[in-house]
């Protein structure tokens, strides 16, 4: 399915291909809920990085959060990119080189009408702040952390990937 996105002011617009463009993940980590989810958490979709465009690209700017895990000593800059708008701040995609063929199109940030997902997912639940109600159905999973289930999966064990 082809998305097409922009952010808010509307001087970036992006468009991808994508196998994967139910949003049915929903990720509360802090890094998520501070930079684009202002219901306490953000929804990340799967697509194919070779297929990204962008126009407006000179207004997009990067950030690389900072991580700290339990027994670090210090903070370790994260290799994920999390691409934004420079003028409005709109959050835009997510592209990390440990997996060059991918890119996440958040989902707030999509412009093309995205199909309803059957379930939900919700990931990261140990770092979720206290006032997020999770709002989950009877068929949703639950995950501290990262679910075994990637994206690709999800889709394939619902029966909705692309071409299947």
């Amino acid at each position: 399915m082809r998305l097409e996105g922009s952010c808010h002011c509307g001087a970036v617009k992006f468009r991808v291909e994508s196998p994967h463009p139910y949003p049915y993940q929903r990720c509360y980590c802090s890094i998520c809920r501070k930079t684009q989810g202002g219901g306490g958490y953000a929804i990340n979709l799967g697509a194919d990085n070779a297929t990204l465009r962008v126009t407006g690209r000179q207004h997009v700017t990067i950030y690389h959060a900072r991580m700290k895990e339990p027994g670090d000593a210090r903070a370790h800059r994260s290799p994920a990119e999390r691409h934004f708008c420079s003028l409005c701040g709109s959050a835009l995609w997510l592209y990390d080189a440990r997996w060059p063929e991918l890119v996440h199109p958040f989902a707030s940030a999509i412009d093309t009408p995205l199909p309803a997902a059957p379930d939900s997912t919700h990931i990261m639940l140990a770092f979720k702040a206290p006032w997020v109600a999770v709002e989950a159905g009877p068929q949703d999973r639950r995950c501290d952390r990262y679910p075994e289930e990637s994206i690709a999966e999800w889709h394939a064990r619902h029966g909705l990937d692309e071409g299947a």
